[in-house]
């Protein structure tokens, strides 16, 4: 079976890639012209060129496929020109979807996310049924990925979309070359940068077992239906603890009240608009969303799909081995 792969350069592609291909599957990886490829190194992968924006340059990519693996998003939570996320994460994910349908392609595993989720109030883990709507979402990215999402479901219901959703939670581990908002955090924290922390948390899950849930979606996942794939709910504090246990280090003790980070938080994304930087460490939507904990439940997952995570820590231990392999600390 051939696979169109999108996004098979990044972090979560990258290993869904190889999973695909573990699996005994021709696959067809789309990138754009300015893509890093250093994930795709020695990889028995046929690449073609493409950009979600583009709807010509998606025909020829699913061309012959029979299946596709959406992976591709603009994972930023913060873009001195939010419409960019959108037209990626939204505009990008209906063109193509609409190539898939003309296509013919029988089979679609979208890439969503747990943004996409509603949180509950008393903080215990939500899941795929907790009530959420688009006034809930906070910042460009969160709303591009539920609008995204809106868009699947909506063509699956309407024109018989063959498409099954998963929503990864915070995924790490190796080939995080980017690296990812969360990736950013371990680099930092394992560095010994954040002396303090905000009081929030986060599902943090292993990103092969976040690849193994795509496959196992593709294989036993209902059309239509929507899966979270984490591993384990843990506090900001408990999270920085493992990493400095791991590294050696001592953990931040310092508690940041939400309303103190936030004129940071401003004053850093004004200073990376007026210089033309990278995205902030600490950005306005990222710090409104730490204001709740970001717990969910995988066990949807688990009856459905057989989807059975390994531990946390030991995610984290593959990410901070990466990323000293690999010079980020």
């Amino acid at each position: 079976m051939t696979i169109l792969i999108t996004g098979a350069s990044g972090f979560v592609g990258a290993a869904v890639l190889r999973a695909l291909i573990e699996a005994g599957h021709d696959v067809r990886a789309m990138v754009r012209p300015q893509s890093d490829r250093r994930n795709l190194e020695g990889l028995n992968v046929e690449i073609v060129i493409g950009d979600l924006r583009d709807a010509d340059s998606l025909k020829a990519a699913v061309a012959g496929c029979e299946a596709l693996f959406h992976v591709a998003a603009d994972y930023r939570l913060w873009a001195p020109n939010p419409q960019e996320i959108i037209d990626s994460n939204v505009t990008g994910t209906r063109n193509i979807m609409e190539a898939a349908l003309n296509a013919g392609v029988s089979r679609i595993v979208y890439t969503s996310s747990v943004a996409t989720l509603g949180l509950n109030a008393d903080g215990s883990p939500s899941d795929e049924a907790t009530p959420v709507s688009l006034d809930d979402m906070i910042g460009a990215y969160k709303r591009s990925k539920f609008l995204a999402e809106e868009v699947v479901r909506e063509m699956v219901a309407e024109k018989g979309l063959a498409a099954v959703i998963v929503n990864p939670a915070a995924p790490i581990g190796p080939r995080d070359i980017r690296p990812t908002p969360t990736g950013r955090m371990i680099v930092q924290a394992a560095a010994g940068k954040m002396p303090a922390f905000v009081d929030t948390g986060l599902n943090i899950v292993h990103v092969d077992d976040v690849a193994r849930g795509h496959l196992l979606a593709f294989e036993r996942g209902e059309i239509g239906e929507r899966y979270v794939l984490g591993a384990e709910n843990a506090t900001l504090r408990e999270i920085l603890g493992e990493i400095a246990q791991i590294t050696g280090r001592r953990p931040p003790t310092v508690n940041l009240p939400h309303n103190l980070v936030l004129p940071i938080a401003y004053i850093a994304e004004a200073f990376a608009r007026l210089t033309g930087g990278p995205e902030p460490m600490v950005t306005v939507d990222g710090l409104k969303l730490s204001r709740k904990h970001m717990f969910f439940s995988i066990d949807k997952a688990r009856a459905k799909l057989g989807y059975a995570p390994r531990p946390a820590t030991e995610a984290l231990v593959d990410a901070i081995e990466w990323f000293k392999a690999n010079d980020y600390l």
